[in-house]
């Protein structure tokens, strides 16, 4: 089973990722958690990577492209896996194609939480606050949700017209959303086992 989730920064794809992965036995591929992890060690990638996060843009395709085909081709990940924060873009819609019809496989579903926008800016600010995360600013926040308007909303029509969008109500206890998911993964025959 491959999976994308999707939906605006602070919608809970962290969360609903490691809970919805470890059901299904896939790996949850989140490009946020390896960003994170390069600008934490000082890598040249996390060097680039934060100069981009601190302004509430995205790093360029050509880095995170080549680092989730590295990830997707891992042992762990042949049987399946979920992604969260990839693709972001129409252009990496059709590189994460290329990757996976290199190896005769498809995306299965495409869950879209979706969440009131002022609601996960108070959500994030608070997280900021508790985490220490100094890229989380009531500014960059907002310009994020921008970003993501412009240059992420489009994939769900893409993959709409494929038939492979599942839309999710983010709002609410995690266990209410995982439930949520589930629900539609079961139905389409696609969830947990």
């Amino acid at each position: 089973m491959r999976i994308i989730l999707m939906g605006p920064p602070g919608a809970g794809k962290g969360t609903q990722a490691k809970v919805v992965a470890e059901r299904l036995s896939i790996p949850a591929i989140s490009t946020g958690d390896i960003f994170r992890a390069n600008v934490s060690d000082g890598t040249p990638l996390g060097v680039e990577a934060q100069r981009y996060m601190d302004a509430g843009e995205y790093v360029p395709d050509e880095v995170t492209n080549a680092m989730v085909r590295d990830r997707i081709a891992e042992a762990d990940a042949r049987g399946g896996f979920l992604l969260d924060g990839y693709p972001r873009t129409v252009a990496q819609v059709h590189e994460l194609d290329t990757m996976l019809e290199a190896t005769g496989d498809s995306v299965d579903a495409v869950v879209v939480l979706t969440v009131d926008g002022d609601e996960v800016v108070q959500r994030l600010l608070q997280r900021a606050e508790t985490e220490g995360r100094a890229d989380d600013t009531e500014d960059v926040i907002r310009h994020r949700q921008e970003v993501y308007a412009e240059q992420t909303a489009p994939l769900v029509e893409v993959y709409g017209d494929r038939g492979l969008v599942r839309e999710v109500d983010g709002m609410g206890e995690v266990d209410e959303v995982s439930e949520r998911i589930f629900a539609v993964l079961d139905r389409d025959g696609t969830g947990a086992r």
